[in-house]
This record gives C-alpha cells, structure tokens and sequence, in this order.
C-alpha cells in the first residue's frame, strides 16, 4: 500500500500536470483560431475582394452593393455556402479560393459581424 503522504503528492503533481495541460489547450486553440480569423480578414479585404461589395465594421467597409454584414449577422455556415456557390448577384468563389480559405472568411465574417 502507498503511504499517504506520497499519495497526496502524487495527486498534488497530477493536478498541476492537467492544469498545465489545460492552459496550454486553451492558448493552442486560440492562437489556432486567431490565425484563422486574421487569415479570413486578409481575404475579405483583399483575394476575396469582398470589402468592394459588402459593409462589415471590422473590415471598415462601407459598400451597399450587397447586403450589410453587420445588420444579417450570418452563421460561418451561411457565408460558407453563398462564397463557395454564390448567391443573387454574387458569384461563386469556389475554384478561386480554396476550401480552407473559403472556411477562414465565414469564420471571421460570422465572429466580426457579431461584434
């Protein structure tokens, strides 16, 4: 049988082990997810283009062109499908960006348009 007060130090060196270990998940992911949101914002207002036709605060654009990103607040889903398919008179951008950067622009329209 192990002795307690080496048991309590095991636990003790476990506990800080899986706090550690939680921080660090959480910085990872964020710094993952900031990546993607600064690659998103990149696209939008530059291979993208699509400052030139939709207002977005983040993006200090102002067009009316298209609708307001700020005022119909779209899921990442949303902008996902209308940028891959194209939606009235947007045309699709699937084949111009890839999946991975089509992805990068609904997660940072969908979080930016929020704020």
């Amino acid at each position: 049988m192990i002795p307690n007060f080496i048991m309590k130090k095991l636990i003790i060196n476990f506990s800080k082990f899986l706090f550690f270990l939680i921080v660090f998940i959480y910085v990872f992911n964020q710094a993952n997810s900031d990546e993607i949101y600064e690659k998103g914002r990149l696209i939008f207002l530059e291979k993208g283009n699509c400052a030139a036709c939709h207002a977005l605060a983040d993006a200090a654009s102002d067009s009316n062109i298209g609708p307001n990103l700020n005022q119909i607040r779209p899921d990442i889903n949303r902008v996902i499908m209308a940028v891959t398919n194209g939606i009235g008179i947007m045309p699709a951008y699937q084949g111009e960006l890839t999946p991975k950067e089509i992805e990068a622009v609904g997660h940072y329209v969908s979080i930016s348009a929020e704020n």
